[in-house]
């Protein structure tokens, strides 16, 4: 009885041990102040094609809160925005419900930000193409 007790014991060690070493994804997703302000899409390349056309004369306009427009000629789109960190990799999530918009939903690494310009990037899981995308200040 003894040594089936020690056992189970064990074993529920080893399990709680294997899940709690679990990796964690997860994020806490912030809205950045850096990041606040008007931006225009400078390049936007998607697994080697140029598509920054598809996005030329919009301003973007990052708000407090995690909204952000896209806007052009009086019409604005509106999505959502946060910052966040995941695998030690800061990241800037967008989130739009309308083409062309749709193309920059994701969680890119910011590679480069500063006052006047981010670059970012983005590694896709299901192709393993690369997107890049730079945002400059207006």
């Amino acid at each position: 009885m003894k040594m089936s007790s020690y056992l189970l014991a064990f074993g529920l060690f080893i399990l709680i041990g294997f899940t709690s070493c679990k990796k964690d994804d997860s994020t806490t997703p912030s809205t950045s102040g850096t990041i606040q302000g008007t931006w225009k899409v400078t390049s936007y390349i998607d697994s080697g094609n140029n598509e920054t056309n598809h996005y030329t004369g919009y301003s973007f306009e990052f708000k407090s809160g995690g909204v952000v427009t896209a806007t052009k000629s009086g019409s604005t789109i509106s999505g959502t925005w946060s910052t966040g960190s995941d695998d030690s990799q800061s990241k800037l999530y967008l989130t739009f419900s309308t083409a062309p918009f749709i193309e920059l939903n994701d969680d890119w690494h910011i590679l480069q930000q500063t006052s006047a310009i981010i670059k970012l990037e983005d590694v896709s899981g299901g192709n393993g193409g690369t997107d890049n995308l730079t945002f400059e200040k207006m």
